[in-house]
């Protein structure tokens, strides 16, 4: 068994080379630096596929609506490969932070340095603020985050997504959380998550080791209706339903069976929010029951090579 690198492979240097759907040539297009992240197709499903392990635009926004989320789609996209042919971002469009309901932001901007991991905020009840995994890094990113209000923490929930969280936390005088099994990829954090019991790291917000991923994945959940998951699972447009990304663990598959059976029964939550994968919103008690199902389905499961184009988005 293996820990995860620090990082996933990037796109190679050099210049983009144009490919898109658009007969005419013109108008939105998916540039070559894409790498499959699936962060476009989340938030423009209808408007950017999947087509031959890549990215790519099945057909140009007919609304204004439309259009915003196409903007959305290229300001997430970690390799700024969502582009289009006759104008560049309208800064305006920048929907991020996007407010997913009244506590939780996806933060957008996804960075290359965790492989286009998705991110986030978590308002507390004082108005403080969490981050869930970093976004890309600049200095006016964090500043507008840290116009939300206060930000105290910052939550790591695996090596793979540890990328800026240092260079966060001290912009905002905040603490930085990492479990011990992946200290080595955020040395310098200020709060070091041990072993495999339950921790309540704040008022309603409980961190779940769950070794499997990597060695020192966590989950996190808050107030009983979002949980941070990582990339230990996700929801899955192909089989809609909760799944592990089998074909991308670094550590273990069967760490990962045993953390879930250990945790499954404990876990209570609505909303799912992974590193990877769709968000997805559901009763508690049909989170609960996917969340058995998932467990033993994950228990079947036997170690394979890493793949990533075996992952079911």
């Amino acid at each position: 068994m293996s820990n995860a690198p620090t990082d996933h492979p990037t796109p190679a240097a050099g210049t983009a080379r144009r490919t898109t759907t658009d007969p005419q040539g013109a108008g939105w297009y998916v540039d070559d630096r894409c790498t499959n992240c699936d962060v476009a197709r989340q938030l423009a499903p209808e408007l950017v596929g999947e087509v031959g392990g890549r990215s790519e635009i099945l057909r140009q926004p007919r609304s204004e609506a439309e259009e915003r989320r196409l903007h959305a789609a290229a300001f997430a996209c970690p390799s700024r490969s969502i582009r289009h042919s006759s104008h560049r971002l309208a800064p305006a469009l920048d929907p991020f932070p996007l407010r997913l309901d009244d506590t939780v932001f996806l933060c957008g901007h996804n960075s290359p340095h965790t492989a286009g991991a998705n991110s986030y905020l978590l308002r507390r009840p004082s108005g403080s603020l969490m981050m869930v995994d970093t976004p890309r890094w600049s200095d006016p990113l964090a500043t507008r985050y840290a116009s939300l209000g206060s930000i105290t923490d910052v939550l790591l929930t695996h090596r793979d997504h540890a990328a800026h969280g240092r260079r966060y936390a001290d912009r905002f005088g905040a603490r930085l959380w990492i479990h011990e099994g992946d200290l080595d990829a955020a040395p310098q954090a200020d709060r070091i998550l041990r072993g495999t019991d339950t921790v309540e790291i704040a008022d309603g917000v409980l961190a779940h080791p769950l070794p499997g991923h990597t060695r020192g994945s966590v989950l996190y959940v808050a107030n009983e209706r979002y949980c941070f998951s990582g990339d230990s699972f996700y929801w899955s447009r192909t089989t809609d339903d909760i799944e592990v990304t089998e074909s991308v663990t670094w550590y273990s598959i069967e760490e990962l069976a045993a953390s879930l059976v250990r945790t499954a029964d404990r876990l209570r939550f609505e909303w799912l929010l992974p590193g990877h994968g769709d968000r997805k919103r559901l009763p508690a008690t049909e989170m609960a029951r996917r969340i058995r199902a998932l467990t033993a389905r994950t228990r079947a499961l036997k170690p394979r090579p890493v793949d990533f184009t075996a992952v079911r988005w």
